[in-house]
């Protein structure tokens, strides 16, 4: 059996057991206690549409060419990872978000029992007039699938959260959080992020800070009373999902298939939570890219609690589920399977660097392209012809651009190169028409 909780909007050290020193997550942290955390896990595009497709397909940008403008190509739905394990003889759940699009009659032949449950609002009414956040009725309707699944038969189990994600519609509560964690953080002072200097901001070129980051961090972050306020509500949500997560953990062990399940946390992107000045994700900063990643497999006995230094993409996730179903992996996903490291070896050739970017039709966020490597971060904002190289050696909080210095010339043009060559790799370059925005102002 397999269960795989997908959170939104939830950066890497979000998690008490990744080091934040305020949330409480016990049954996440449970989880990397006595199964495998990835410290380099990161998304291929940090945003939510496509970060998702990504999950479905196997593939990255470049490959599925999902944009959000039109449905997702049926090619890339009757290969993903719930329609392969449902082929195969898996009862498959789908409860949550829907941010990826299908043709027409694709989500029967994906699922047994879907469900999209969303935002807008987070709080939705009852049939006895009350009123239930999203993140428990995705639990809700995740037990009654539970509940009713045909003895002897695995189960793919998907919960997609809209939470952390804020609510866009409400200027004033950006975060609405479940009734059961309202107890939490109460006269707590949150800690200002770490990048919370004005220089850093002041330092960024006009197209990131006139972008959708400047817009949302004056909704959510731009006062101490908003930040304080919203990033109390924040972590509330995060808690509400831990509260989840704990009570599908409970219900499996109560039926007697917790012992046979395979357990997958991760995120959509991550989130800048007031970072360098912005809100949202969307650039290529560490912040927007890197997300937590645990994969517990109940029924290993060794590497309990370790902490995988391999560099992790969501693109692996189906692959991985794959492999853990006995179900071949398609030869055209650019993902690869975690499963051998979660078992404590090191699959020979493992990528040192990966292609990250970003292409939309949102006038204002602005495309990229580029390579993060083990020690240079390489972005070249394609429309505002501006690219970044950062030393990570030197400057592991990417605060310095030496793209213009002089001594990393060589060190520019092999990541152009690097870039050029994973661009082709996995699927060529994009045309302009492919994401035509409105024109920005400069």
């Amino acid at each position: 059996n397999i269960v795989f909780f997908l959170t939104d909007d939830q950066p890497f050290d979000f998690l008490g057991c990744s080091g934040h020193p305020v949330v409480k997550t016990p049954n996440i942290d449970k989880m990397a206690a006595e199964g495998t955390r990835f410290e380099n896990m990161f998304v291929n595009t940090s945003t939510c549409w496509i970060s998702r497709a990504t999950m479905f397909t196997g593939m990255y940008l470049r490959g599925h060419r999902y944009t959000g403008i039109a449905a997702l190509d049926k090619r890339w739905s009757s290969t993903s990872y719930p329609r392969l394990l449902k082929d195969s003889g898996y009862q498959v759940g789908y409860f949550g978000k829907n941010h990826v699009y299908f043709h027409h009659g694709e989500t029967d032949k994906m699922y047994h029992n879907y469900k999209v449950i969303g935002r807008s609002p987070f709080f939705k009414k009852m049939p006895d007039g009350s009123y239930r956040h999203e993140t428990e009725l995705i639990g809700d309707e995740s037990e009654k699938f539970i509940d009713n699944l045909p003895k002897g038969k695995p189960f793919l189990l998907n919960f997609s959260f809209n939470a952390a994600h804020a609510e866009d519609h409400d200027k004033k509560n950006h975060f609405p959080y479940p009734k059961a964690t309202a107890h939490l953080y109460k006269d707590m002072a949150m800690p200002l992020p770490k990048l919370n200097d004005p220089s850093v901001y002041n330092s960024q070129p006009g197209f990131l800070k006139h972008s959708m980051h400047a817009d949302r961090f004056k909704w959510r972050w731009d006062t101490p009373e908003k930040y304080q306020h919203n990033m109390r509500n924040y972590l509330r949500m995060i808690s509400g999902i831990d509260n989840v997560v704990g009570r599908i953990i409970k219900k499996l062990e109560s039926k007697g298939l917790l012992e046979n399940t395979i357990l997958i946390y991760a995120a959509d992107n991550g989130y800048y939570a007031g970072n360098r000045g912005f809100a949202g994700k969307w650039t290529h900063y560490d912040e927007s890219l890197r997300v937590p990643l645990i994969i517990q497999d109940m029924r290993q006995k060794t590497n309990k609690g370790q902490i995988a230094q391999q560099r992790a993409l969501n693109a692996d996730i189906p692959a991985t589920i794959l492999e853990y179903a006995g179900v071949e992996t398609p030869k055209h996903y650019q993902g690869h399977s975690l499963k051998a490291i979660v078992e404590g070896s090191q699959p020979a050739n493992w990528r040192e660097d990966h292609l990250s970017e970003f292409f939309s039709q949102h006038a204002s966020i602005p495309n990229w392209e580029g390579i993060r490597g083990k020690r240079y971060v390489y972005a070249r904002y394609v429309d505002d012809k501006f690219e970044f190289l950062h030393d990570l050696e030197k400057d592991p909080d990417q605060l310095v651009n030496y793209a213009t210095n002089p001594e990393y010339k060589e060190i520019l043009e092999k990541m152009r190169k690097r870039c050029n060559e994973e661009i082709v790799a996995k699927g060529g370059f994009f045309k302009r028409e492919e994401y035509i925005r409105n024109p920005k102002k400069k």
